[in-house]
């Protein structure tokens, strides 16, 4: 059976999943540490975690597997639900996967050592838009209909 699995914390696109998931009658986990409004929807469960560094992201790790889709920004974890089979959206859309997500663990790095060689670096990334929402739905809808045919 698919699950969708959220990184929910800093997930901006929470609501648009559950349509998606409801409309496919798929069971979506939101996995945090806390501080999220529990869903009345029966097909949405809150997962609350412990707080510490990747606890949310080693819990989905764990249990995400072929047929299931996960939500997440967070490129290690991208990486180990990608390992693990599973289908990895980011809230913008674009699809995680074997073939992209040594590229995107390489160009993480490398941000991560610029911000590091220059410590008054204010910058971030582009601002999320309509445009990336939209893309999103749609990419999640296509994603979670294969992700059902491959769970069988």
């Amino acid at each position: 059976m698919t699950t969708l699995y959220i990184d929910a914390d800093a997930c901006p696109v929470k609501d648009e999943a559950e349509r998606v998931a409801t409309r496919k009658a798929v069971p979506m986990i939101l996995v945090s540490n806390g501080g999220l409004r529990p869903s009345r929807n029966p097909l949405v469960s809150n997962v609350i975690v412990d707080a510490g560094p990747d606890v949310a992201d080693q819990w989905i790790a764990d249990r995400c597997g072929t047929g299931d889709v996960v939500i997440t920004s967070d490129i290690p974890l991208a990486d180990a639900c990608v390992k693990a089979g599973a289908q990895v959206l980011t809230p913008t859309g674009e699809a995680l996967t074997p073939a992209n997500i040594g590229q995107r663990l390489a160009s993480r790095d490398l941000m991560k050592d610029i911000r590091a060689a220059d410590p008054f670096h204010r910058g971030g990334g582009p601002s999320f838009s309509k445009t990336d929402r939209s893309r999103f739905l749609q990419m999640l809808d296509t994603t979670l209909t294969r992700a059902m045919k491959e769970a069988g």
